[in-house]
């Protein structure tokens, strides 16, 4: 973690999550970061991505903390209106008070057949919109196996970054967040070790000091995705270019989702 970049903790509520589970969720945060031994506290940047239907509910709720939260969508298409059934648009996000938005979550890959062009073509269209992107790249169990993480990133990074518009100056404030999620550790319990989720972040760090310049490499949020915990998040963090978490099942539960933002507010105090 390198404290000009901050620290940015990531809950993706992905399908889960009613009104009734939303409204507990909160109340509970509230009552955990609310009170007087927080108080003066520097956290972390936060953010809560729940289901489109739990949006406008989550935002009105997340004014009542004590700190900044950031309510994110789960997706959202590259063009503002049209005959795509099942797709939420960029105006429609705005209109709810949204300017947050996660894009190509390697299930949205596996499922819905997303593909890099798809995602380069979203956050393109998102950044111009003025949307906070963040964007997922990450390699399969197999693709480790056999030694092709690093070509498989590559690949991703040449293929789902945004070559025009506001890409290029996205990197430099901040709009364009990048969150390396090794498939094979999202919801199966296995995790990177330290040693690895920085090896794989440094590579994305590299390339992008390569492909965008030093100043957008060193600008660009990293998070690591793939069963974080309030048990591991302490040792993630303190890899120099691993900047914060983007969080599965530790997220749903405002005790543990607490935690990881307490271990975040404990490393920008050291």
């Amino acid at each position: 973690m390198n404290k000009s970049r901050g620290i940015l903790i990531a809950g993706n509520w992905k399908m889960n999550t009613t009104r009734a589970d939303t409204d507990a969720f909160f109340k509970t945060l509230r009552v955990l970061t609310g009170d007087e031994a927080n108080s003066g506290k520097t956290w972390p940047e936060a953010c809560l991505i729940p289901p489109t239907l739990s949006l406008a509910r989550a935002l009105s709720l997340s004014d009542r903390l004590a700190f900044p939260m950031r309510i994110a969508a789960q997706n959202a298409h590259w063009e503002k209106k049209g005959a795509f059934t099942g797709e939420t648009s960029g105006p429609m996000l705005t209109e709810l008070g949204i300017s947050w938005v996660l894009i190509g979550h390697s299930e949205r890959r596996q499922y819905f057949a997303e593909t890099d062009e798809t995602v380069r073509k979203r956050a393109e269209s998102l950044l111009a919109q003025g949307f906070r992107v963040i964007l997922c790249i990450g390699e399969t169990r197999e693709q480790r196996e056999t030694k092709q993480t690093d070509t498989v990133l590559a690949r991703q990074l040449q293929g789902a970054l945004p070559t025009r518009g506001e890409g290029a100056a996205a990197y430099l404030d901040g709009r364009l967040i990048l969150a390396y999620e090794p498939v094979w550790a999202i919801g199966t319990g296995l995790t990177a070790t330290p040693a690895q989720a920085e090896e794989a972040h440094a590579f994305i760090r590299h390339w992008l000091e390569n492909h965008q310049g030093a100043p957008a490499a060193a600008a660009t949020k990293i998070l690591y995705g793939g069963s974080v915990t309030p048990e591991n998040i302490a040792e993630l963090l303190a890899c120099p270019n691993v900047d914060g978490g983007l969080v599965g099942g530790a997220s749903l539960k405002a005790e543990s989702y607490a935690q990881l933002l307490e271990a975040g507010a404990t490393a920008l105090a050291k």
